[in-house]
């Protein structure tokens, strides 16, 4: 595999991945040397990096190795032929290993970069960045690709031709569920994605929606091994009120003794400030984008939940509200905080 061009995601240091194992580092380096049982990538320093495929291999060896086995004897074992010795000493069942994460590719020059600067929206997957364009993509690099769970694909200029060669790509690669990213495309080709059962969204994606369509193939993936809950799976939603209208809402007389409208309004305007200061947090780390991308998500899924409620509260204040955005407007009533 070309690393200038496909670049797996997350990469794990050695002392993460024998945190995640419960290995040694010295015991690490010692199977790699013994039983080529070590990272696929090095840097140009000669730091290892362990791939996620790497990490979930050796936490099966290490698995089997606490319950019995030698490490000699199982250490040039493919994953299905581990998995099936550990379910066969009654230690497969989901609670015994960290469940694997869907393998999601994503292709496309700019889609990489964006997601170099939101690695956050990668937690949780084991990602492939094919530095590529669609065109470019050939049976060899699908035979390098592999298999696949989902699939991202950066369409600049939507075309016909571009719809054709997505389809044959997800065949080649025999995904699931594919998501385009596009700049410019005309209704018609839209509307040929969605019969072919592809989202489509325009780029750069907002990083809480990619975040959550990525979250779904994960939940596919925990529930093809039958655990899971998708209660918290909801798609991301944008804005429903400016500041405007949230200022007119907050002064809305009410008929009863409360002030749930200005309440509702000041939450919202909290929330919708802190998920934008929260999505251009400085992470140092994976772990640490990672958190982020899910403060920034749950963030968004509690303002629109909020804006819902504001909706119901201005249901029969139509005329009022709409006067007082007037007023607002033309500057001849403020926004008492």
């Amino acid at each position: 595999m070309n690393a200038a061009v496909m670049e797996p995601r997350p990469l794990y240091g050695i002392g993460t991945v024998a945190r995640l194992t419960g290995l040694k580092p010295d015991t690490l380096r010692v199977w790699e040397r013994r039983y080529g049982l070590g990272a696929s990538h090095k840097t140009a320093t000669g730091r290892r990096q362990y791939t996620q495929a790497d990490l979930e291999h050796l936490q099966l060896v290490a698995a089997l190795v606490n319950s019995g086995s030698r490490i000699g004897e199982i250490a040039s074992n493919e994953r299905k032929t581990l998995e099936m010795l550990l379910r066969g000493r009654g230690k497969g069942g989901r609670g015994a290993l960290p469940a694997p994460k869907p393998r999601v590719v994503f292709i496309g020059n700019q889609l990489c970069e964006w997601l170099d600067e939101h690695q956050g929206c990668l937690a949780g997957v084991d990602a492939l960045l094919v530095r590529l364009s669609l065109s470019q993509i050939t049976a060899k690099e699908c035979e390098e690709i592999g298999r696949a769970d989902s699939l991202v694909v950066e369409c600049a200029n939507l075309t016909g031709a571009q719809t054709r060669q997505l389809g044959d790509l997800i065949r080649n690669l025999q995904v699931e569920k594919a998501l385009v990213t596009y700049q410019f495309a005309s209704e018609r080709w839209l509307q040929s994605l969605e019969q072919q059962n592809i989202a489509a969204t325009t780029f750069p994606p907002d990083p809480a929606y990619l975040a959550f369509e990525l979250a779904r193939s994960v939940a596919d993936k925990t529930a093809s091994l039958g655990d899971t809950n998708l209660g918290e799976l909801m798609t991301a939603k944008p804005r429903q009120f400016t500041d405007l209208q949230l200022s007119a809402a907050r002064q809305l007389k009410s008929t009863l003794d409360c002030e749930c409208p200005r309440h509702i309004a000041d939450l919202i305007r909290s929330l919708a400030y802190f998920e934008e200061y929260s999505s251009n947090c400085s992470v140092d780390n994976w772990s640490d984008a990672a958190v982020h991308a899910c403060i920034y998500a749950y963030t968004c899924q509690a303002r629109w939940l909020m804006e819902k409620a504001l909706q119901a509260v201005l249901e029969d204040r139509g005329e009022e509200y709409q006067a007082l955005m007037r007023e607002l407007a033309n500057g001849r009533v403020g926004d008492a905080a």
